[in-house]
Formats: structure tokens, C-alpha cells, sequence
């Protein structure tokens, strides 16, 4: 048995990357269960396993008395000599508990043990691999689709990506590879659940990060985000060197960086827009692609009048007011566009009001 039990306890920690102190502590304490359980219960019943030969000793610890009252707690002096020649009464000793079919109770708690301990040691590890990397993207493979799910296969364990969390109209198949957003990675009864998503902003900032060197450096800045997912994403950059070009490093040479996020996310298009902390050009530039006229803004309400041409009008409000919508949650403006020949209308029905 300890050869058998010796071999198999070195192969699992090689091969699962478990140490031999973890599992042999895991053994004796579901062997000392099992063996305390035989015996009612008995709480002076311990055992130890040599880390070395695997050989296990089990042991009853007893009370040397001059008369014994209670057999599973106490042991006579006399009988206590025999096996430790120096003992003295009122001394604790550990007495060899001998088991007649120790062996075959070791063997089947042994293997029922380790591979528990082994399959807890792998969902704690992928637990501590991947909860470092929340908030990071990871490339996996469609493995099925079932309940709202896809399940993407990470190489040592798989992620959930909710059918929600994926793109609009995006219908992935078995075999297809995909980079998805870790959004939460949890413990559950199951083992460790990894949440991934493809339609948080924050997929669109770590593919940037990902495809851009300058943002990976911190050297250019992504300060705000929005995005409606499949459709449209805006976002405004700075750089903290003045000699890089924030949005060309964002394009890259020829928009080789940006168009690598484009096809990742579908044809999802993209304005990269220079920060400022003035909001009329901020809020002119939100509504790229676009071009301002003429902006009014009111600080204290936060609230904005923008003028286009009468031909930019429906450019700078786009589909299903999609522009001006993403432009206001990346500004934080309340923004209202005109077109030339409205605001001309409402400028002559003023001058009528007042004249």
C-alpha cells in the first residue's frame, strides 16, 4: 500500500503541480476521519503519514493509570512498559492502534481523497490565474451554446460569454475564436465562473491597449469611453508627450491599429476623438463626423445649442439619434442641434417678438 500510495502521490504532484505536503495532509486528515468514525467517534484516535514512505502509523493516545476505569482513554502502567520501557504513571502516550483491514480503508480513501484534493487544487489555481486577469482580454473558442450561453474554451478551463454580452446580430459557431472582455470571475458550487463580455466599453480600451503600444506605455491616454455595441463607439484621448500624436497613434500607420479593432468588433465604427478642456470644441468634436458651426453653451446648466448646415444635420444627429446620443454621455453635455435654416427661422421669430 505505501509503495502504491508513494507512487501516486509523486505522479499527482508532478503532473497537477500540487505539492506532496498538501496532499498527504489532505490524505491523513480524511484517513483520521474515516479511522475516528470506525471507533465512535473518538477524539484521542490520531494517525500520521511518513512524507517520505507513505507508510501510515495510526495511534490512540492514553492516560497511564495505576488502575484502569476506561479502556479507550487509559492504559495500565504495566502494559504501558511493554511498549515504552521508561514510562511512568500520570505520563500520555501514543499507544499503536493496530487495524485489521487498515489497508484496504487506506486504499479507497486515498484515491477518493486525492482526486478531490486534485480537483480542488484546479479550480483554485484557474480561480487565481484568472482573477488576476479581470478586466484584461482573453482569445478562446466556441465550444457550444446552451441557455443564453456560449461557452469559449480558455485552454485550461472554459468562460461563459452570456448571448447578451455578445455583439447585436452576432451569431457565433462552434470552432470560431473570439477575444471577449473578463468581466467577473467568481467562485460558485461548480467551481470558478469566468464572465466575459464583448460589448462593455471597456473591450473596446484593452483592445486599444492591446493594438496601440503608446497607450499599453501610458504615454497616450484613453479619458472617457462610450459605446452602443455593434454600432458605434466614441472615445477622447490625450497624449502626456507632446511630440505623439494621440489620435495617430490610435489610427496607426495607414489605420492598420484601428482597423484590427474594427474587424474584431464586426464593422463596429470608431471615432477617436482629441481630448480638450474646452467644451465647445470637445462638443464639436463629439459629434464627428459631423462639422460644427457654431456652438452656444450655458455652464451653469451644462446645456449646449449647436448649429450645422441644413446637410449636416442628420449626419450630426445620425441614425435613430445615435451621434448626438453618444455624443452627450461622452461630454456630459446636454446637447441640442439646429440645422442653419432653423436656427435663422428661430432667430427671425425672435427679432419679430421683440421688434
Amino acid at each position: 500500500m505505501s509503495k502504491e500510495l508513494l507512487y501516486l502521490i509523486d505522479q499527482i504532484s508532478r503532473e497537477k503541480g500540487i505539492s506532496r505536503e498538501i496532499l498527504l495532509e489532505a490524505l491523513r486528515s480524511a484517513l483520521l476521519s474515516a479511522t475516528r468514525k470506525r471507533f465512535g467517534g473518538r477524539t484521542n484516535i490520531d494517525l500520521k503519514i511518513d512524507p517520505k514512505t507513505c507508510d501510515i502509523i495510526a495511534f490512540e493516545t492514553k492516560k497511564i493509570v495505576s488502575k484502569v476505569s476506561n479502556e479507550n482513554e487509559e492504559i495500565s502502567l504495566e502494559e504501558a512498559r511493554k511498549i515504552f520501557p521508561e514510562a511512568i504513571e500520570g505520563d500520555m502516550v501514543n499507544v499503536p492502534l493496530e487495524l485489521l483491514d487498515f489497508t484496504r480503508i487506506a486504499a479507497q480513501t486515498a484515491k477518493q481523497v486525492i482526486f478531490q484534493r486534485v480537483r480542488e487544487a484546479e479550480r483554485e489555481a484557474i480561480y487565481n490565474e484568472f482573477k488576476d486577469k479581470a478586466g484584461t482580454v482573453v482569445s478562446g473558442q466556441v465550444m457550444r451554446r446552451e441557455k443564453g450561453v456560449y461557452f469559449l474554451n480558455l485552454g485550461k478551463t472554459e468562460a461563459i460569454l452570456p448571448i447578451k454580452e455578445a455583439l447585436p446580430n452576432e451569431n457565433l459557431k462552434r470552432g470560431d475564436t473570439v477575444r471577449a472582455f473578463i468581466e467577473d470571475v467568481r467562485i460558485t458550487t461548480k467551481g470558478p465562473a469566468i464572465i466575459l463580455s464583448r460589448t462593455n466599453p471597456q473591450f473596446v480600451t484593452a483592445l486599444f491597449k492591446m493594438e496601440v503600444p503608446e497607450i499599453h506605455e501610458g504615454l497616450v491616454v484613453i479619458k472617457d469611453i462610450v459605446r452602443e455595441p455593434g454600432e458605434r463607439t466614441k472615445l477622447t484621448v490625450y497624449s502626456k508627450d507632446p511630440s505623439i500624436d494621440p489620435v495617430g497613434a490610435c489610427v496607426g500607420m495607414k489605420g492598420t491599429r484601428v482597423q484590427s479593432i474594427v474587424r474584431e468588433l464586426r464593422g463596429e465604427r470608431i471615432d477617436i476623438i482629441p481630448w480638450t478642456d474646452d467644451p465647445r470644441q470637445l462638443i464639436a468634436r463629439a459629434l464627428s463626423p459631423a462639422t460644427v458651426d457654431r456652438i452656444g453653451i450655458n455652464e451653469e446648466d451644462k446645456t449646449a445649442m449647436v448649429v450645422v448646415s441644413d446637410e449636416q444635420l442628420s449626419l450630426a444627429i445620425g441614425k435613430r439619434g445615435q451621434n448626438v446620443r453618444l455624443a452627450i454621455k461622452l461630454t456630459g453635455w446636454d446637447i441640442d442641434i439646429l440645422s442653419e435654416s432653423e436656427y435663422s427661422k428661430m432667430k427671425t421669430e425672435e427679432v419679430d417678438r421683440t421688434g
